[in-house]
């Protein structure tokens, strides 16, 4: 006689979790805050578990996974991907590789550099919003969320005329190699899109190397650490990261907190009544719904962690989206959005330790004066249709946001 297993309490491939996760988080945050899935890594959910695992002294370089069913699944879904040579990128490195490659690019995305570009995002928006008006009723996603980040960092980079539609496609798919994977197909597809941006950013480096100018990515190709340079990959490496991890995200931050906010509209007129609120609000947004669910980390030695014993070579994930609803943390509202939430900018949204968002402060910039613009603009300003998210369970957002401007 068969027996029927109960679902697991965790199941990111459930239906209807890319759109909402949080209900399964709460779950994960009363029954198992440090909990073992069957794939074979560890989650934690509690702000609490989640801040000390941020800003723990352990591994993000995949070699230090122990073997394990996790393990297993990835050589069965990438096959001879699985072994080809990853990580020479920041976020996948150590320090001290992780200090070097951070400090050859950390000089574009000082607090002080990143001002300098609010006339210039200021312009962009305004300019997209003068497009949108002429609608009326847009998708938010193709008309600001996504097309500001993506022009800010290309303009940042210096990054030759591309084919922005069809880097958003491919993107939109590698990052999901930030998830777990269990169907061999979306594997393949990862592939083939790392694959294909990687020689647009080989080309991209070429045609550079030809155009030189006063840009981050002129600066990559000639930056220099105590006499050592970027070698091939690892310029490609960090060109794709900084291409993709700064659009990406803030696509998600604008359109998500656009979202939220038109879901709770006392918060939206209180921000129109008191602008000055709009950095804080930027804060609670990336709270409410953090455009990075997770990130990760490996365990270097066996650690304990409220009583739950993890062996060395874990795989760990820090549940970014469920540590800023934990009521634990945030009191009993932390399902609600609240523009003047004293602590908001407590959230961990960007990470924390060493690998903190280099772009945060970009992010944040972007955000502010879009959302600002946006609201104060456009009083009218509505939900025209269903929200249609993305699909993805780490980088989730919005996909089609459908507004009416109200003009």
């Amino acid at each position: 006689m068969s027996q029927t297993l109960p679902p697991p309490i965790f199941d990111p491939f459930a239906p209807g979790f890319t759109d909402d996760p949080y209900p399964q988080y709460a779950a994960l945050r009363a029954a198992a805050p440090v909990f073992e899935h069957p794939f074979g890594f560890w989650l934690l959910t509690s702000y609490e578990h989640v801040s000390w695992l941020l800003r723990a002294n352990l591994s993000v370089e995949e070699r230090n996974v122990a073997p394990s069913p996790f393990v297993e699944l990835r050589e069965q879904m990438y096959g001879p991907e699985a072994d080809r040579p990853r990580g020479v990128s920041m976020l996948d490195r150590d320090p001290p590789d992780h200090t070097r490659l951070r400090r050859l690019v950390s000089k574009a995305f000082t607090p002080r550099a990143v001002q300098a570009l609010r006339p210039r995002i200021t312009g962009l928006v305004d300019g997209m919003l003068d497009a949108a008006e002429r609608e009326g009723r847009v998708d938010l996603v193709d008309t600001l969320a996504f097309p500001l980040p993506f022009a800010v960092i290309a303009e940042m980079l210096g990054t030759p005329p591309a084919d922005h539609e069809r880097i958003r496609q491919l993107s939109g798919t590698i990052v999901r190699s930030l998830e777990p994977v269990a169907d061999p197909a979306l594997a393949a597809a990862i592939a083939a899109a790392d694959a294909e941006l990687t020689e647009i950013a080989a080309g991209m480096i070429a045609w550079k190397r030809a155009n030189p100018a006063d840009d981050l990515l002129t600066a990559l190709i000639h930056a220099e650490d105590d006499g050592d340079v970027l070698d091939d990959e690892e310029l490609i490496a960090q060109t794709l990261l900084l291409y993709i991890a700064g659009h990406e995200t803030t696509v998600n931050l604008i359109a998500g907190g656009t979202l939220a906010l038109l879901c709770h509209p006392a918060q939206l007129a209180l921000l129109r009544e008191n602008p000055a609120l709009v950095d804080n609000a930027v804060e609670e947004l990336l709270r409410y719904d953090s455009p990075v669910q997770a990130s990760r980390r490996i365990t270097l030695e066996p650690v304990t962690i409220s009583g739950v014993a993890l062996p060395a070579g874990a795989f760990v994930m820090a549940s970014l989206g469920s540590a800023n609803r934990d009521e634990g943390f945030w009191g009993p509202d932390a399902g609600e959005v609240r523009i003047d939430r004293e602590n908001a900018r407590q959230h961990v949204s960007f990470g924390g330790g060493p690998h903190h968002c280099l772009g945060a402060s970009l992010a944040r910039l972007e955000a502010s004066i879009a959302l600002a613009r946006l609201t104060t603009r456009y009083p009218g300003l509505a939900l025209d249709g269903p929200v249609t998210w993305n699909g993805r369970i780490n980088l989730r957002g919005p996909a089609h946001l459908p507004v009416s401007l109200g003009t």
